[in-house]
């Protein structure tokens, strides 16, 4: 099948799936949870989740344990999204070529959605507990995906590397490429280790799998970042969806600013042929997944 074809029908397939852990809009609350679903539903690549499936399927995963996950992993990245377009951050009035949710709904509001998201992620993939016919074994999975899920989202994962950037901007601090590659590592990679980690271990994968899954998507993520970075120099607002040029208005470090353009290309390439090399030399293979990553290199939006 074109791969074009294929990854639509499986972002469909994604997307039927996110849509059943979405909240209900009901209640006094009701203003929050449409504002956490206006952020949800706004659109994307759905990468994250469509990675764990993938990396689950990779290993012989079949049944709905890893659909609470898919989920929670996208809400988590989705509320890192609406606090990283607040006016203390990045300030942007765009994003997927609609407006951002504190434009929309407020700043308040939109703190509040980033917060109903990240605590709904957990509170969602704690459902896959309460599934039916889960084995001990199968449980065992469960909390050990839970455990992943919650470091590369936390402290010693994305939050810390959007600390570090955080402070890096605010003391105008210059970047050398050691604390570059940290944040871009614990911002971007963490959460598509997260969703590669998962899904195999949620499939069985033994541990030396799974810690191979995490050094590809460490690649996968940092080459993302990278190219993202080029983008903001490259594209136009109607191929992003967001305002380009943003880093550079809030004189914010990336990689393009400290290794210029051209390297930065190579790099996208280089790492995203180590993650490929990972994925190709596993007995098992799943050729999507490949071509997706591969995709991720010359991708314009």
């Amino acid at each position: 099948m074109d791969f074009q074809k294929e990854l639509q029908e499986k972002v469909r397939e994604v997307e039927e799936i996110l849509g059943k852990y979405l909240p209900r809009e009901e209640g006094f609350q009701k203003s929050l949870l449409e504002a956490m679903n206006y952020s949800f539903l706004a659109g994307g690549k759905r990468l994250r989740p469509l990675l764990m499936l993938e990396c689950y399927r990779l290993f012989g995963g079949s049944g709905e344990i890893v659909e609470p996950f898919m989920a929670a992993q996208e809400m988590i990245h989705t509320y890192s999204l609406v606090h990283d377009d607040l006016p203390a951050m990045d300030n942007d009035l765009y994003r997927r070529g609609k407006k951002t949710t504190h434009a929309v709904y407020g700043e308040a509001m939109a703190i509040l959605a980033g917060d109903g998201l990240l605590n709904f992620a957990f509170e969602t993939a704690c459902k896959a507990f309460s599934m039916g016919g889960l084995s001990d074994r199968e449980a065992g999975r469960v909390g050990g995906a839970l455990t992943i899920l919650a470091k590369k989202a936390g402290i010693y994962g994305m939050i810390g590397g959007q600390a570090v950037d955080v402070e890096a901007e605010k003391r105008k601090l210059r970047l050398d490429g050691e604390k570059l590659l940290f944040i871009h590592e614990h911002k971007t990679a963490a959460l598509i280790q997260s969703a590669m980690m998962i899904g195999a271990h949620l499939a069985g994968a033994d541990e030396e799998a799974v810690r191979e899954l995490e050094k590809a998507g460490y690649a996968i993520g940092i080459a993302f970042q990278i190219q993202d970075d080029i983008l903001d120099v490259t594209s136009t607002l109607e191929e992003l969806g967001k305002p380009v040029g943003s880093d550079e208005r809030n004189d914010k470090l990336t990689y393009v600013s400290v290794y210029g353009l051209e390297k930065s290309k190579q790099d996208v390439e280089r790492l995203s042929r180590e993650a490929l090399d990972i994925l190709g030399n596993r007995r098992e293979r799943n050729v999507f997944l490949e071509e997706l990553v591969m995709s991720l290199i010359t991708r314009r939006k």
